[in-house]
């Protein structure tokens, strides 16, 4: 199981949605998209998005849906357009969501046991006072 989170600077809180395995640039824009598509209703207009290096950040797959997403919400003038701010290599310290992973994790483990994904996700969601939500999953491709 991943998490994939969101840190609303504005009011210091924490979006999260989980995936069941880890995390691939198909369930990233999934997550890009539901995010974009909750600002929105919100009247924002514009996500800057402050990323590390992971492949699932960085790959084609991504920077092309983030292209046609901007276009798009540029031709409609209507969205949320998203800009990726890509942190340098090594530096997670400057990532300001950082903070929050950690103390997160610290409300979270369990020193005495592992925690079944189901117990995980709820305390998580408990430590950041998110809405759990449903799972960001691949669609499951249909034989012919």
């Amino acid at each position: 199981m991943a998490c994939y989170g969101l840190l609303l600077a504005e009011t210091n809180t924490v979006w999260l949605r989980f995936v069941d395995g880890r995390p691939v640039s198909a369930l990233t824009t999934q997550f890009l998209a539901w995010c974009a598509d909750k600002l929105w209703a919100q009247g924002k207009t514009a996500l800057l998005m402050v990323w590390d290096n992971a492949g699932w950040h960085i790959s084609h797959e991504v920077q092309a849906w983030l292209r046609t997403h901007n276009r798009q919400v540029n031709q409609r003038g209507a969205g949320v357009r998203i800009i990726a701010c890509p942190l340098p290599s090594k530096s997670p310290w400057l990532n300001p969501i950082e903070p929050h992973w950690v103390h997160g994790k610290r409300r979270v483990l369990e020193p005495d046991r592992l925690l079944s994904a189901a117990e995980l996700e709820q305390r998580a969601c408990d430590a950041f006072t998110a809405a759990r939500e449903t799972h960001l999953a691949l669609p499951k491709e249909v034989a012919c």
